[in-house]
């Protein structure tokens, strides 16, 4: 009988995070994949990605809306109780064998709790990182909740055995969005038109001299600043003159005050050279960062994907905060002056080097391979 393997998808980025292991799964004939989209990740504001995973090839068991309306603290809160309560009725209704829960949003720890309390075997991929905010935290709080670990890091693994998890179920098989990022630098042609292609609102700029690619997210410690913050990255990219592919933000607290920002800068200044976003099929958004003069804000991809695919990285303020980086990155503060030093920086250094600081491209085989062979765990008491 082949073993049920539960995936829940919370976010955009986390498809990208998860989808060779899905593939792995998919194709492993001792498992059985069942697939739970939920959360942001089917809003169409932020980018619905059920369209790209049925795309796929991947068959969708059941959705979950639970986002409450509010970009706020309590929203977060609030969204995090609804998806416990809608995930344990999925749960209930699909049975599996393991469910798999991504790295650090705070709708993660909804999928932990419910299957902690169902006595179902978790598995968390990318545990044991540390970034200083409420991510760590949620992290961390998985890690303790979690029987199976698939770490993406060397001290990512150390961390968790510090945590007193168990050795023989913490696995260091590297990130799964690595996996893509290999693919992609064995084709790294920008082979598609990307405003003809994903559509997007703002200028249609000539990228054929090259062009910038920015997608900073609010910090939910920082949500006061958000507006702020993001101005000043906006003033930094205007005021180069040069062409700017713009990603829109997480759902994260503090979106709200991303959003305005944007929208009013829009408002005031001609940005002729600027093209927004909502979404982009994975491997075509590496396509495109691999080809970039290099990727400005605070997403994980500058420090994870950006550092295999040797791209020039000026990563804003906290949110990546003690993270393990490769050479590809330039930390600097939420200040326009910063971020154009930076800029400049890159113009005039040559493109860093390839780092395998997050894993060599095969940890979605890997995680597929551990999931049908570990034996089923409840509250770290082993059944046969």
């Amino acid at each position: 009988m082949k073993r049920k393997i539960c995936v829940v998808i919370t976010a955009r980025p986390s498809y990208s995070r998860i989808k060779t292991a899905l593939e792995a799964i998919k194709n492993n004939p001792n498992l059985e994949l069942q697939l739970v989209v939920a959360a942001s990740a089917l809003l169409d504001r932020y980018g619905n990605a059920t369209k790209t995973i049925e795309n796929d090839g991947f068959q969708i068991a059941a959705k979950v809306f639970n986002v409450l309306e509010g970009e706020n603290l309590t929203a977060a809160a609030k969204t995090t109780g609804i998806g416990i309560l809608e995930l344990s009725t999925v749960f209930d209704n699909l049975n599996p064998d393991i469910v798999v829960t991504v790295a650090d949003r705070f709708e993660t720890m909804a999928t932990a709790i419910s299957a902690s309390y169902m006595n179902i075997p978790l598995a968390h991929i990318q545990g044991g990182e540390v970034t200083g905010n409420i991510d760590e935290k949620v992290r961390h709080s998985i890690t303790k909740l979690a029987d199976y670990h698939f770490v993406a890091s060397n001290g990512a693994f150390q961390r968790v055995l510090q945590l007193g998890e168990l050795p023989e179920f913490v696995f260091n098989t590297g990130c799964p969005s690595i996996d893509l990022a290999k693919q992609v630098l064995d084709q790294p042609q920008l082979d598609f038109d990307p405003i003809q292609k994903y559509g997007g609102v703002g200028g249609n700029p000539d990228l054929s001299s090259g062009y910038w690619v920015v997608m900073q997210h609010p910090v939910t410690t920082e949500v006061n600043q958000s507006r702020i913050h993001i101005e000043e990255t906006l003033h930094a990219m205007y005021s180069i003159n040069e062409p700017v592919l713009w990603f829109w933000p997480n759902v994260d607290a503090g979106a709200d005050g991303t959003s305005t920002g944007i929208r009013a800068f829009r408002e005031n200044f001609k940005l002729e050279k600027f093209h927004f976003f909502k979404n982009m099929d994975p491997t075509d958004f590496l396509k495109l960062l691999v080809n970039s003069k290099g990727l400005i804000g605070n997403s994980s991809v500058g420090i994870r994907e950006c550092a295999f695919l040797g791209v020039p990285v000026i990563n804003i303020g906290t949110r990546q905060n003690k993270r393990e980086r490769g050479s590809n990155v330039i930390d600097v503060g939420y200040d326009r002056t910063e971020i154009l030093s930076g800029i400049l920086n890159i113009k005039s250094s040559p493109r860093p080097q390839s780092s395998g600081v997050y894993g060599g491209g095969d940890a979605g085989l890997k995680i597929a391979n551990h999931l049908a062979e570990v034996p089923l765990v409840f509250h770290k008491t082993i059944t046969f």
